[in-house]
């Protein structure tokens, strides 16, 4: 294995108060998430009112002042009435597009919603079971001199899919008949569809799948290279086909997929490049007990092993295997039931936070701060909120948004 487990005690500052919780911090590689489903298809964790005492870890206690003041910011509503939103993002300019889970994506200019949405495929889009529909978004990097855009929904018979599309001639409206399958991913199960879709600093595609459903990866599919499920992916989207393998793809003579990046993974609910350093952040919803997070360094070659299901989060699960990477955090199901994972911070607004990664829980609220110190990795809660939180996103000049499924649009702002 090739880190060792290291429990980091946390003293919570939340708008004055100090409430105590436990994070494990496992590695320096790997963060938890969960999928952002208000009902589990494949189990109903029993979640405990009470928050467990904290434990004592080896952490310098002058490292707690690198992580920020949770009040010197609070969440301002920016939009609500939305239809289950589950991602914010923008296309490189003052708009912020929302995306609903039906299969509506719209425009927010100047903290309103325009009056026509950006794109509506609801009529393709299957969101019959709660981890179905249209889950992801992503702007090429060159989207203002090229219009393209890529979409991972659900199709009618429960595949994956992600398509490419084009911006029609007025600016706030797509061509909806511009699509272009790039690819396709059978389902076996209804839930555990992953849906991130985000374009890394190198300009490759990544997409995060699920393992495919059900309970436990009956297919062991998360270990298996010959599926593309449990995995994160790295397309050339540029090709002149509808994509090509990166040269630099870890699995390309043989053994395996070549699309596939990285892979032991069970549901990956929200994968985000770091615009800095250009490190990924991988949260994997968990099991039964245990939600997780995971990181990618930038100079990584990819290739990576995150377990599942030989393990949920760094426990032995179905067994056997040495060879992954341990989550960098996780937190058992006395704190949550579902991670939602996030963004790293780097609002000019918010230069304490700068670096932080927030995450949160879809069931609880509780949103944490993950921070990377000289002794490790340190997390702490920095807000309780009734959200139920189904992503967090950014805009194109750093500013932090989260959504709550139950319609409102959230951003973070420095505190008057």
């Amino acid at each position: 294995m090739r880190s060792s487990l290291l429990v980091i005690l946390i003293s919570l500052l939340i708008a004055g108060c100090t409430t105590p919780v436990i994070a494990t911090v496992v590695s320096d590689s790997t963060i938890i998430a969960q999928e952002p489903a208000a009902t589990r298809v494949d189990e109903q964790p029993a979640i405990t009112e009470e928050l467990p005492q904290p434990t004592k870890a080896p952490v310098e206690q002058s490292s707690a002042l690198d992580m920020p003041i949770a009040n010197t910011a609070t969440w301002t509503l920016i939009a609500g009435d939305f239809r289950r939103p589950v991602l914010v993002t923008h296309a490189g300019d003052e708009r912020v597009f929302v995306v609903e889970q039906e299969g509506l994506i719209w425009i927010l200019q100047d903290g309103q919603r325009l009056a026509e949405p950006f794109i509506d495929i609801r009529q393709r889009v299957n969101d019959r079971s709660s981890e179905q529909g249209l889950l992801g978004l992503a702007f090429h990097p060159d989207y203002s001199d090229n219009g393209l855009f890529y979409l991972n929904y659900t199709a009618s018979e429960g595949e994956t899919r992600i398509s490419r599309f084009s911006a029609s001639p007025d600016p706030n409206r797509a061509d909806v008949e511009s699509e272009s399958i790039l690819l396709t991913i059978a389902q076996p199960y209804r839930n555990h569809n992953g849906g991130s879709i985000v374009f890394g600093p190198d300009g490759y595609l990544y997409i995060g799948t699920g393992d495919g459903g059900s309970g436990g990866d009956p297919l062991g599919n998360g270990q298996r290279l010959d599926t593309l499920l449990g995995k994160i992916l790295r397309l050339d989207v540029d090709a002149a086909s509808s994509y090509a393998i990166p040269p630099d793809n870890p699995i390309l003579q043989g053994g395996g997929l070549p699309e596939i990046w990285a892979y032991g993974l069970r549901n990956p609910w929200r994968i985000a490049f770091d615009l800095k350093t250009g490190d990924l952040y991988i949260a994997d919803v968990g099991q039964n007990q245990w939600e997780e997070v995971n990181h990618q360094p930038a100079n990584s070659p990819g290739g990576e092993n995150y377990g599942w299901n030989l393990r949920e989060g760094a426990h032995p699960y179905a067994g056997g295997g040495a060879d992954w990477i341990d989550p960098v955090v996780e937190y058992d199901h006395s704190l949550g039931c579902s991670v939602t994972g996030g963004e790293v911070v780097r609002d000019p607004r918010l230069l304490d936070w700068s670096g932080v990664y927030l995450y949160g829980d879809y069931c609880k609220g509780h949103i944490w701060g993950l921070l990377k110190v000289d002794q490790g990795w340190l997390s702490q809660l920095l807000f309780e909120t009734s959200y139920s939180l189904s992503s967090f996103g950014q805009d194109a000049i750093g500013r932090i948004y989260l959504a709550d499924h139950g319609g409102g649009i959230y951003r973070l702002d420095p505190t008057p």
